[in-house]
């Protein structure tokens, strides 16, 4: 049995690990929608410690995350786009790959799903992880071993002790865990596909 995900926004780094080690996955589209996950948020390193970046949704009814819409009644995608510069600049690998990551952010999408389906996709191409990803046609109760859906809490500690690496910052701050995978992409580059396939040996 293959192992399923949910679809993340620029999920935390060990929710890549757990991929890569699973190579062959499902992503999770039939659920009902959960608040306050990494489903319509990621956490990024700012100069005032970690911040959170928020994907306000449309309230129109739906709890099925496949039918849930990002709201644009607010312009969070010029503030995260905004943050992330602020935030990433000075890294080694933002400019690198600045001009492929601020269109999939400028994108409007209709579904929440489709935007964190190319974030997933984004980064997969980007690193090499040959993820061979397939969607959900129903919803299943699944063996705790197959299951990461809710494995990673936007509330709570990483449950792994991630190895350290050169953040932006680190004079400011001790190392900081929970962070979107995007931390990782800007601060080790394509690098950071060995950084995730060390930590499932």
């Amino acid at each position: 049995m293959k192992n399923t995900f949910a679809a993340f926004y620029f999920g935390p780094i060990d929710y890549y690990a757990e991929m890569v080690k699973s190579q062959t996955l499902d992503i999770e589209v039939q659920e009902n929608f959960q608040k306050q996950t990494y489903r319509n948020r990621m956490n990024i390193l700012g100069a005032n410690g970690k911040l959170m970046l928020n994907i306000p949704i449309l309230h129109n009814g739906t709890r099925l995350f496949k039918d849930l819409q990002p709201s644009y009644e607010y312009d969070w995608q010029k503030e995260h786009i905004k943050s992330l510069k602020s935030a990433y600049q000075s890294s080694p690998y933002f400019e690198y790959y600045e001009d492929e990551v601020i269109p999939i952010l400028e994108q409007k999408e209709k579904f929440l799903l489709d935007f964190n389906l190319k974030t997933i996709d984004f980064i997969n191409k980007k690193l090499s992880l040959d993820l061979d990803i397939s969607k959900t046609e129903t919803y299943q109760d699944l063996n705790p071993e197959n299951d990461f859906r809710n494995q990673f809490s936007a509330k709570k500690a990483s449950q792994y002790n991630l190895p350290e690496y050169a953040q932006v910052f680190d004079d400011k701050f001790e190392f900081i865990e929970g962070l979107s995978i995007l931390d990782l992409l800007f601060s080790e580059g394509p690098s950071a596909a060995v950084y995730l396939k060390n930590l499932i040996k």
